[in-house]
């Protein structure tokens, strides 16, 4: 059996912004076939992602040692 689990606190704060961050803040649009983007640079991981109606951005980014800070910001948005 596959488990369909995200596998780290960086992964399930990304698969969090693909379901609940993709209304802009902007024009209200709901983004419902939209992801959100994710970098690392090796320090610092930064989720992005651009509404298609009207361009705004937004942007969430974390360093790479505050795991513990992005585990406890993906549970509090469940």
């Amino acid at each position: 059996m596959t488990s369909h689990q995200p596998r780290s606190p960086f992964e399930r704060l990304k698969e969090h912004y693909d379901h609940a961050e993709l209304v802009c803040q902007e024009c209200g649009f709901e983004d419902e076939a939209g992801t959100w983007e994710a970098s690392t640079d090796g320090a610092t991981i930064v989720y992005h992602h651009t509404c298609p109606k009207c361009g705004a951005e937004r942007v969430h980014s974390l360093k790479l040692s505050d795991s513990d800070a992005a585990r406890e910001h993906a549970q509090k948005r469940r």
